[in-house]
């Protein structure tokens, strides 16, 4: 009988293995860069001519190989850095597989020279297409020097696949962006087309950002180092007004080789949540540091993902190390006078409940000016209830174009109020003015309670306490049948919010209670567009209740237009700055911003 399973020539199942690992010119350039990182290099430039597809030249002071290392480094699993089982299992390493060089002299022509310092000289090897020729002796400094020339010349198939020089080059930049990040304490030059692209010498991980990114960035970056049992996270964040609309500019370093985890990148996107445009994802640089023996990287050749043994730990611990950071840092949005800051405008920050303790920013009543207090987490006052019925005097109905009207307290309570607190003014009824020691802080009174409401839903909807106040006489809500159903379904969720709610029948529900937030005589309107809010976010898969503490904060909170009495915006921003996240609303909109005197000194000419 003929046989049919025939055993593959070398050359052939090289260039099978070759297409693994070696993808494009950047995986040329980042296989051989963490081999320099491994052989101790302290400084490394990389050359490429034609995006890679051309020229790719390599050279680094590492430690050089020896005259016998040499002699196997192109062989197939051929590795200095594993030698059993164990090894495998304590990678410390970038490089381990032993497939790199090899994949590389499959297909391309290569030449290596290199040295160690033990050596009087070096040797000078060409490998071509596998094929491996004498070496010759030639004279160099300690390092390593590999120039890898016509990639895919004997693969014309995989160098047809190959995208234009502009796309290449982006990957190859991207890749040593990746490796200067991860060993700033190591000097990276690239050189393109005989153009230094950039030239970084040894330094920290903020100076190397800089210099990599720009010095505006820098101003922006937020440092977070957290270490526990399991994990350490270090590194730097961006502050919000400095996220990206691609995920291009995040940076992951596990044992600081750079990998690619959903889970982990989804932990940091969550905990800047709400405080990012739609659409747009924060800078970050992070580090972690596990044992090797928690960890698996002998995933894939490319070696850019990993595995953990407690990955649910892992990314509960990145959450709270970033939301913690967030909460740190003082990130009031400051506004230039030559700003034009449009609805597309986003600088928000975060405070965060799970810290030891908590930054309350309140009204000085002898100054009007806003100071920082810092109390225990246990005191926050989320729970206050702002905008209490008894606030307010009976509502009537201002105009079509304002959902309700609220008379003012007497003239007398008013200035007693400006007396005995510091200066703070509504404008057009929209937006709340106060001093602060800096300039001037402008609140959006609608997005500012609707932050408030939101948390406070939020709140209930944990401890399931709700807060209900009953009608005295009953009111008859006429829905659709789909609302109905809706009612039906969230019903639990707006019996915890505070509504008291029965079913009538398939196009009735009676209103017999609401919650505490809600204004007399607007029931069945508030219920009615508190459903349609919700859902029209039904489509944007967010969790159910966030979508109805959402929907319920957007629709409950004071409008513009509305007038409030100074005391009424004294409590609002009480309120407010105790908060998670007092400076951005659950849909993503700014609550405040900061207009500095230096800004209006300026446009006064007192500079």
């Amino acid at each position: 009988m003929k046989q049919s399973i025939q055993i593959l020539p070398d050359n052939i199942a090289s260039k099978i293995a070759a297409g693994e690992v070696i993808q494009r010119p950047a995986s040329v350039v980042k296989e051989v860069v963490e081999n320099s990182i491994d052989a101790g290099a302290r400084n490394i430039v990389i050359t490429i001519k034609d995006s890679g597809k051309t020229l790719i030249k390599i050279a680094d002071d590492g430690n050089g190989f020896s005259p016998a290392d040499l002699d196997v480094a192109f062989e197939r699993h051929a590795t200095s850095k594993i030698k059993s089982y164990d090894d495998l299992e304590n990678i410390k390493t970038l490089g381990f597989r032993g497939e790199a060089l090899a994949s590389i002299a499959a297909i391309a022509q290569v030449e290596i020279k290199s040295r160690t310092a033990d050596e009087a000289v070096g040797l000078s090897m060409k490998v071509e297409g596998g094929v491996k020729h004498d070496p010759e002796p030639c004279g160099m400094e300690p390092g390593t020097t590999i120039t890898v020339k016509n990639l895919f010349y004997n693969t014309p198939a995989r160098r047809n696949f190959l995208k234009t020089n502009a796309t290449e080059f982006k990957h190859i930049l991207e890749t040593i962006q990746r490796a200067a990040l991860s060993y700033p304490d190591i000097a990276f030059t690239f050189i393109s087309d005989d153009d230094t692209v950039f030239s970084v010498h040894q330094s920290d991980l903020f100076t190397r950002i800089g210099e990599l990114f720009g010095e505006e960035l820098s101003e922006g970056l937020m440092e977070c180092n957290e270490e526990t049992d399991y994990l350490t996270v270090y590194g730097f964040l961006a502050k919000p007004e400095f996220s990206r609309r691609t995920r291009n500019e995040q940076f992951l370093f596990l044992n600081r080789r750079y990998i690619v985890n959903r889970a982990i990148n989804h932990a940091v996107y969550r905990a800047y949540e709400h405080l990012l445009i739609k659409g747009s994802y924060p800078f970050y640089v992070l580090f972690l540091d596990v044992d090797p023996s928690h960890i698996d990287v002998n995933i894939h050749p490319s070696k850019l993902e990993a595995k953990f043994d407690n990955e649910r730990s892992v990314y509960g611990i990145v959450t709270s190390v970033v939301r913690k950071t967030l909460a740190e840092n003082d990130m009031m949005p400051s506004l230039s006078m030559g700003d034009a800051a449009g609805p597309d405008e986003h600088i928000p920050a975060s405070h965060n409940r799970q810290q030891s303790t908590l930054h309350m920013l309140r009204v000085n009543p002898q100054t009007g000016e806003l100071i920082e207090e810092r109390r225990p987490g246990e005191q926050n006052r989320t729970d206050l209830n702002l905008f209490q019925r008894d606030s307010f005097k009976t509502p009537q109905r201002k105009s079509e174009g304002t959902d309700r009207y609220y008379e003012p307290e007497p003239e007398q309570t008013k200035q007693e109020s400006s007396t005995e607190s510091g200066l703070i003014y509504q404008l057009h009824n929209k937006y709340i003015l106060a001093q602060i020691r800096s300039g001037l802080m402008i609140i959006d009174q609608h997005v500012a309670h609707e932050r408030i409401l939101y948390e406070r839903a939020l709140k209930r909807f944990t401890t399931e306490n709700p807060s209900s106040q009953q009608l005295l006489f009953p009111e008859t809500a006429e829905l659709g049948h789909a609302e109905v159903e809706l009612v039906k379904e969230i019903q639990p969720l707006l019996d915890t919010l505070g509504f008291d709610l029965k079913i009538f029948s398939k196009n009735t529900v009676i209103i017999e209670g609401i919650p505490a937030d809600v204004r007399p005589g607007y029931e069945h309107n508030i219920l009615k567009k508190v459903l349609d809010e919700y859902r029209s976010n039904m489509g944007a898969q967010i969790d159910v209740r966030d979508n109805l503490a959402k929907s319920f904060a957007c629709k409950t909170a004071i409008k513009s237009g509305d007038s409030l009495t100074d005391e009424e915006m004294r409590d609002l921003i009480d309120q407010l700055f105790a908060t998670e996240m007092p400076y951005v609303c659950p849909h993503g909109r700014p609550v405040v911003i900061k207009l500095s005197v230096d800004e209006l000194d300026k446009k006064f000419g007192r500079t």
